[in-house]
């Protein structure tokens, strides 16, 4: 791939969400012309990158040619020539860090998670502008249809050009509010980039520092005190992404695919990511017993990425702590995933023949789930019932997305022989 040409994907990764933020503010919320102005950039960085080089300052370079076309395209409606006026002064592309400005991602996700939407809404388009996932990915997030998360999507877009919902970070009376949902963002953003469940790669980083980037930012804006716990969930969120991404590069091989937890070599886990966070898991699970005495979903989900990357080898594991933080889990989140994972570590800390029957209970949930089926044949590819698991990798095949999942399933058939 030539130079420029490799640029110009890597400016696409690194720098599309920002982009994107800033080019949604200039435009007032017009998520539309927003998403086609940034389109266009990109298409005249194909053209005129190979030509002229890579500028100094990618993202500066892209924001201004973003800005002019929303510029153009508002001065083509006469009923908005008193926007253009707004946009007059030009924006010099050296100042875009400047504190107005560096906080459009934060902004945009909060435009995203106004109240006035609907919860899966909020999530679904911060997905999209955000994290830059695609419909199909947002869908299987959501276990819902492509064409429904569509409309949905063009639905919250309506809504909030015709609201004028404003593209700022609320007040402090109202982040309480709409935390929630950000919170959900970011994790849903980071578990994404953590195992894609689309694509040729597994793991995609750049999704992750992202994530990452944001619960930084949230941990600052939402502090841990006695005001809200959602300063003690921002920061259970935060140890949480650190455990699982300080594995990145235990997670796969030289080829891509898939090295299990048990099998990855744990030298190249990355110890101080992870002391940072073992730092931050009791402070999120103590919380703040006069605003709620237990501690919130993201600080176990942490305590329990926090055991993992405890134990010195993967027999050390301490499973029963594991499947007794899932119960804890499950009381404040009863959802079928969970339940999955739970019933996996009772299998673990129990026996292959004692998770089963928890996971078959899920059947009537998760039937379209490749990850239900997957676990299913890994429980009964441990109890040596060759043909029952060969039948379930068959059918988490016919279900799966990721090629490197999809490699790993076929690997584990040929191995039943």
């Amino acid at each position: 791939m030539h130079a420029s040409a490799s640029a110009i994907a890597d400016a696409f990764l690194a720098e599309r969400a920002r982009v994107l933020a800033t080019a949604i503010r200039i435009a007032h919320g017009d998520f539309e012309l927003a998403e086609e102005a940034v389109q266009d950039a990109f298409e005249a960085a194909l053209a005129r990158w190979p030509v002229d080089g890579v500028p100094a300052e990618p993202r500066g370079w892209l924001v201004m040619v973003a800005r002019n076309k929303i510029i153009d395209a508002i001065r083509r409606n006469v009923k908005l020539r008193g926007i253009v006026a707004q946009h007059d002064a030009t924006e010099p592309v050296g100042g875009l860090d400047r504190p107005a400005v560096a906080d459009d991602r934060l902004r945009l996700m909060f435009t995203c998670c106004h109240p006035a939407l609907a919860p899966e809404a909020q999530v679904a388009l911060t997905l999209r502008t955000l994290g830059g996932l695609s419909t199909d990915e947002i869908a299987r997030a959501f276990l819902t249809a492509p064409a429904t998360m569509a409309q949905r999507l063009v639905r919250a877009k309506s809504k909030i050009r015709d609201a004028r919902i404003p593209y700022e970070v609320p007040e402090a009376s109202e982040l309480s509010a709409r935390t929630d949902a950000v919170l959900s963002v970011v994790y849903l953003v980071f578990n994404e980039g953590y195992a894609a469940t689309g694509g040729d790669a597994w793991v995609r980083r750049d999704l992750c520092r992202e994530a990452i980037r944001l619960g930084r930012l949230l941990v600052e804006l939402v502090p841990p005190a006695g005001a809200s716990r959602h300063g003690y969930d921002a920061l259970g969120l935060l140890a949480l992404m650190l455990l699982h991404d300080s594995r990145r590069d235990a997670r796969t091989d030289d080829r891509g695919d898939v090295v299990l937890l048990e099998d990855q070599d744990r030298a190249r886990w990355d110890r101080a990511q992870i002391d940072e966070a073992l730092a931050l898991v009791p402070v999120a699970l103590r919380g703040d017993p006069a605003q709620r005495p237990d501690p919130g979903p993201y600080a176990l989900q942490a305590a329990i990425a926090a055991l993992h990357a405890s134990a010195p080898v993967a027999a050390a594991t301490d499973w029963a702590q594991i499947a007794a933080l899932f119960d804890e889990l499950y009381r404040r989140q009863p959802t079928s995933v969970i339940a999955l994972n739970r019933a996996v570590a009772v299998a673990m800390a129990r026996g292959a023949g004692v998770g089963l029957p928890l996971v078959d209970e899920l059947a009537g949930e998760l039937a379209d789930y490749h990850l239900w089926h997957a676990a299913r044949a890994d429980l009964l590819r441990r109890l040596d019932r060759k043909d029952d698991a060969a039948t379930a990798y068959r059918a988490a095949l016919a279900r799966v997305g990721s090629e490197p999942e999809r490699r790993f399933l076929e690997r584990r058939l040929r191995e039943l022989g």
